[in-house]
């Protein structure tokens, strides 16, 4: 049965920048043998966040949501690998950081919902959809890793 490869993305939230942990993230992402395709940094304004947070806008949070994702820049990733989208949403842990299992990203950073240091996409619509709303396509970068096949049209490089 041939491996299924997906593309995914990740928002690394104002509170993760906040507390310094950009870097315990991202290795945690890396450590897993998830690929990173695509990084930024960026702030966001209210017509991305609208966006990105259409199923939430009449919710009673959402103003908060939209204020406490304006408080600091956000990295952006898009990550690959093999079932990329179940892994990182493992990896990450569930939305309410105070009922996610020690070990995962939210469980060991996270006590509430709204602080909750990282979004995931959840499936692969939704994937597609946010990598678009985030990176052109000359931001997304296929390359080998050094535990890929390589192949090399010139073996001379090595000389």
């Amino acid at each position: 049965m041939k491996e299924k490869y997906q593309d995914t993305l990740i928002i690394i939230k104002p509170d993760a920048l906040q507390r310094s942990l950009l870097g315990d993230i991202i290795s945690r992402f890396e450590k897993k043998g998830l690929q990173i395709k695509a990084v930024k940094m960026l702030k966001m304004g209210d017509v991305i966040i609208e966006e990105h947070y259409q199923h939430h806008l009449t919710k009673p949070f959402f103003p908060g949501l939209k204020s406490f994702m304006k408080t600091a820049p956000v990295v952006v990733m898009v990550l690959s690998g093999i079932e990329a989208i179940s892994a990182v949403r493992l990896l990450v842990g569930p939305v309410d950081g105070a009922k996610a299992d020690a070990g995962s990203i939210r469980g060991d950073f996270s006590l509430n919902t709204q602080s909750n240091i990282v979004h995931a996409s959840d499936s692969i619509e939704s994937a597609m959809a946010e990598i678009k709303r985030f990176f052109k396509d000359d931001e997304i970068f296929d390359y080998n890793k050094p535990d890929a096949p390589y192949i090399y049209a010139n073996e001379a490089i090595w000389d």
